[in-house]
C-alpha cells in the first residue's frame, strides 16, 4: 500500500471521531469508566494474593508440650516436628521463656501476679511452607507422641484463601462484562459513523475499493478511541491508587493493611490498559464493519 493512501486512511480514521465528537467523547468516557473499574479490581486482586501469600509464608502452628515430660524429652520432639512434610522450621519456647512472654503481656494486670513458669508448658512454635494445609499438618501435630495440644488458626487462613478465590472470580466476571460494554459503546459509534458514510461505502465498492481499504479508517477510528480511554483511564488509575496508599499509610489504625506501590505494578498494568483499550477499539469497530460490507 502507498504512502499517500496509508495517509489517506489514517486521515479519514481520525476525521470520523470529530464527524461525531459527542458520540466519540461518550464512548471515551465510558471506556474509562469501564478501565478503571477493571484495573482496581485487578489491583484489589493483586493486594490479596500478596496478603494471603505473606500470610502463608508466616502461618504457625503453636504444639504445647505434655508437662509430664522431662526437658530433654521435651526438646527431642523438635526434632519428630522438623521430619514432618508442610513444616519449615520449628523453635523451642522453654516454660521460663513462655512466663517472660506472658509477663510482658500482662504486665499491671495483677490477676496473673501469680504465675509460675511451673504453671505453664513447654512448646513449639512450627512455621509452615504451605498455608493451605495448615488443617492438615496440625492433626499430624496432634498425633505425636508427647504433645499435648495444639493451636492453629486454620479456619482464618481458610477465610482469607476464600475471599481470594471469591474475589477472583468476581474480577473476572466484572473485567468481562465491562469490556463488553466498552465493546458495544465503541461498536456503536463506529456504527454511526458507517451510517453517515453509506453512499460514500457504497460507491467506492462500485469503483473497485477493497474491502481493507474501506475498513481501515473505521479501524483506525475504533483503535484511537479505545488508546485515547485506556491512556486517560490509566493516569486516572495511578493518580488514584497513589492518594489511597497515602491516605491509608497516615491512618494508624489501617497499618495493618500494607499496598503494593503503584510503581511495582506499572509494566504489568501498561500492558493490561494498553491491551484493553486495543481490544475494545479494534474488535468493537470490526464488529461493526461486518455488518457494512455488503451495501
Amino acid at each position: 500500500m502507498r504512502l499517500n493512501n496509508i495517509g489517506y486512511l489514517l486521515k479519514e480514521g481520525f476525521r470520523g471521531i470529530f464527524l461525531h465528537g459527542f458520540m466519540s467523547f461518550a464512548a471515551i468516557c465510558v471506556t474509562i469508566a469501564c478501565l478503571v473499574i477493571v484495573g482496581s479490581f485487578s489491583i484489589l486482586a493483586y493486594n490479596l494474593d500478596v496478603m494471603v501469600e505473606e500470610l502463608n509464608q508466616t502461618s504457625e502452628i503453636l504444639v504445647y508440650v505434655d508437662s509430664s515430660l522431662p526437658d530433654a524429652e521435651a526438646r527431642s520432639i523438635g526434632t519428630q516436628i522438623n521430619l514432618m512434610d508442610n513444616v519449615l522450621q520449628s523453635t523451642f519456647v522453654s516454660r521460663e521463656e513462655a512466663l517472660e512472654d506472658f509477663i510482658e503481656d500482662h504486665d499491671g494486670d495483677s490477676a496473673f501476679s501469680g504465675v509460675q513458669a511451673s504453671d505453664l508448658r513447654h512448646r513449639y512454635i512450627v512455621t509452615l511452607e504451605d498455608n493451605l494445609r495448615m488443617k492438615q499438618t496440625d492433626e499430624q501435630l496432634k498425633q505425636l507422641p508427647g504433645v499435648a495440644k495444639t493451636n492453629a488458626a486454620y479456619e482464618l487462613a481458610e477465610g482469607f484463601t476464600t475471599i481470594q478465590n471469591v474475589l477472583h472470580i468476581v474480577s473476572y466476571a466484572v473485567i468481562a462484562v465491562l469490556l463488553v460494554v466498552s465493546l458495544l459503546i465503541i461498536s456503536n459509534t463506529v456504527k454511526l459513523a458507517m451510517y453517515d458514510r453509506k453512499d460514500e461505502i457504497s460507491i467506492m465498492k462500485m469503483v473497485g475499493a477493497t474491502n481493507g481499504f474501506i475498513r481501515l479508517p473505521f479501524i483506525v477510528e475504533g483503535f484511537t478511541l479505545g488508546m485515547i480511554g485506556a491512556v486517560l483511564a490509566f493516569g486516572l488509575e495511578w493518580v488514584g491508587y497513589d492518594t489511597m496508599v497515602q491516605k491509608i499509610g497516615s491512618v494508624d489504625s489501617l497499618q495493618l493493611f500494607s499496598l503494593v506501590p503503584f510503581q511495582e505494578l506499572l509494566i504489568p498494568m501498561v500492558i493490561t490498559f494498553a491491551s484493553a483499550g486495543m481490544f475494545v477499539g479494534i474488535v468493537g469497530s470490526w464488529t461493526s464493519i461486518r455488518k457494512f460490507m455488503n451495501v
